[in-house]
């Protein structure tokens, strides 16, 4: 590895490049130290796998990297194979690929399979237009991220634990980079105790240049960490509660569209779809796209286009007050809008079996948990269930687990999972589909150690498993909206015509015009993706949905 030996570098964000070529790697490092020597740090390297040695020093050093430039043609490690492997040591570090014109279809490639930013064709010059716009676009979107403010963050806790594992799992699908550290370590139990804290304190959280918080709730580990937790104003033109893929688009396009929009997310914006280890039939993406992946991208678009973000703030109530719709938080606060759009989505159902409660967050998880992966390494691994979320997340782990098991209720995966996943896992050696089969127990002291498998012919198995991971359906979770909007006998909300009962109105309907097709019983508030009754469970079109819902929005304002 070579560097700039200037004193105090190394405080710094560094620019990496990677390329095999002695020519090329000294242009590109010359031309990066020239125009951005004073603000960054220029290192570089000759492999892919010298350049991973150098991002694991920086991890240890704490230091921070800011933007990857890798060549495409390496032997060994080709660029697209090392920016995939450095996304998992510097996630929040934008990539960019260093290409001949021959190769432009292998960077587009990479675009969607391993999230580059952008691809930049060789030669370059002159700099001042090819390579520094780029750099400069890249090195603003990483300064604009929490990257920066929160590369320091430390999380003590046990792998056991619930609280733990909720906090990693909290930091993960937020984007915020941490560094985990067991309680069973020397590391986790010097700083412990200089917390003043003990392992029945755990999760422990240090953010950079702060105090140290003992079991945080979520509101206090996301203000910590940089995330947005307050709103700038007590009013705005449009309120978005939820943060999956359809709130996502009813953000972007309504702040896009120029109205003054925040959108409030009791945990982590992506919902369902952003714990996805990969969704490959979402338009545009060929190659799949992460669920987190995803959601990153919106959530920068709309804070690109001035949409607020509010992070770990759960909405218990609507209500109407005259012209506003008021939104009311779990913490007492409240904001109000001249609409509303509700994306909530839905939450998986907690399995019905003896043992599963007690062991939630100890190896019973609801959803993909992918920062468990490596704890599956060599291990069996159990998912239950039978749509694609339980598919993707086979797909997943089988790449770490030494065998995982798909358990599924019904007769054949066909009749619920897509036909490319389901053709998918055939291909997949050390995935075991069980159709006709339940979890009807699970069991383990402080973590689960063996499940119970009955068949349809009552013959039943105890199986060992330190993981199950549970996927069965879906619920809205809309009781604080009980009495307020109309909803279907399963809790979804209903809109548009479905509201019409032998051609009549809602109860309550003032306007002299029919509900729009997403509008919900109350005028001005809408619904969008999978908390809408008789809506399509897909992430096009949740996505779909919320950008409908913003141009409704308008046709509303207008009215008023």
């Amino acid at each position: 590895m070579t560097q700039t030996p200037e004193a105090g570098a190394r405080a710094r964000p560094v620019l990496l490049t990677v390329d095999d070529d002695p020519g090329v790697s000294r242009a590109v490092a010359r031309d990066l130290r020239r125009h951005y020597g004073e603000r960054f740090r220029i290192v570089r390297a000759s492999s892919g796998e010298e350049a991973l040695e150098a991002l694991r020093e920086l991890t240890l050093r704490g230091d921070r990297v800011a933007a990857m430039l890798a060549d495409y043609r390496m032997p060994g490690m080709n660029g697209i194979e090392f920016l995939e492997q450095a996304m998992d040591l510097f996630p929040r570090a934008r990539r960019a690929l260093l290409t001949a014109y021959a190769d432009t279809d292998a960077a587009i490639q990479a675009i969607n399979l391993v999230d580059v930013d952008h691809y930049l064709l060789k030669p370059w010059e002159p700099p001042e237009e090819k390579l520094y716009p780029v750099v400069d676009a890249m090195v603003e979107t990483w300064a604009a991220s929490p990257d920066a403010a929160v590369e320091e963050v430390k999380l003590v806790g046990h792998h056991w634990s619930a609280p733990s594992f909720a906090a990693r799992d909290f930091l993960a699908r937020n984007a915020v980079p941490y560094r985990w550290y067991s309680v069973e370590e020397n590391d986790g139990r010097r700083l412990l105790a200089a917390a003043g804290a003990g392992p029945d304190d755990v999760p422990v959280v240090v953010p950079p240049g702060g105090p140290a918080l003992l079991a945080p709730t979520e509101a206090q580990l996301a203000a910590a960490v940089g995330l947005t937790v307050e709103p700038s104003t007590d009013f705005y033109d449009l309120i978005v509660v939820g943060g999956g893929p359809a709130g996502l688009g009813a953000a972007v396009y309504g702040a896009s569209e120029g109205l003054r929009t925040v959108l409030v997310e009791r945990s982590a914006t992506g919902g369902q779809a952003g714990q996805s280890s990969r969704i490959e039939n979402y338009l545009g993406f060929p190659d799949g796209v992460s669920g987190g992946q995803l959601a990153d991208r919106a959530r920068r678009q709309a804070a690109r286009f001035g949409a607020e973000v509010l992070t770990a703030r759960k909405v218990t109530a609507l209500e109407v007050r005259g012209p506003a719709r008021v939104v009311h938080f779990a913490d007492g606060g409240s904001i109000a809008a001249h609409s509303v759009v509700l994306a909530t989505g839905v939450s998986y159902r907690t399995l019905p079996t003896d043992g599963a409660d007690g062991l939630t967050g100890r190896g019973v998880y609801y959803g993909s948990a992918l920062t468990e992966a490596a704890a599956c390494e060599d291990q069996p691994v159990y998912v239950v269930g039978g749509a694609n979320s339980a598919g993707q997340s086979a797909v997943f782990f089988s790449r770490h687990a030494s065998c995982v098991t798909l358990v599924v209720r019904g007769s054949s995966l066909e009749a619920s999972m897509s036909h490319y996943l389901v053709q998918q896992l055939s291909e997949i050696p050390n995935v075991v589909v069980r159709t006709g089969t339940t979890v009807t127990a699970a069991r383990g002291g402080d973590h689960l150690e063996e499940i119970e498998l009955a068949d349809g012919t009552g013959r039943v198995e105890t199986v060992p498993t330190s993981h199950l991971f549970v996927f069965i359906g879906a619920e809205p979770r809309t009781d604080w909206l009980d009495g307020v909007l109309a909803r279907d006998g399963r809790g979804f909300v209903l809109t548009g015509p479905e509201l019409l009962v032998d051609g009549e109105r809602p109860p309550g309907w003032r306007l002299q015009r029919d509900p729009f097709f997403l509008e919900s019983s109350v005028p001005g508030v809408f619904v969008a993706g999978d908390v809408r009754s008789q809506s399509v469970k897909r992430v096009a079109s949740a996505v779909g949905e919320g950008a409908m819902a913003v141009t409704l929005v308008h046709r509303y304002l207008e009215e008023r």
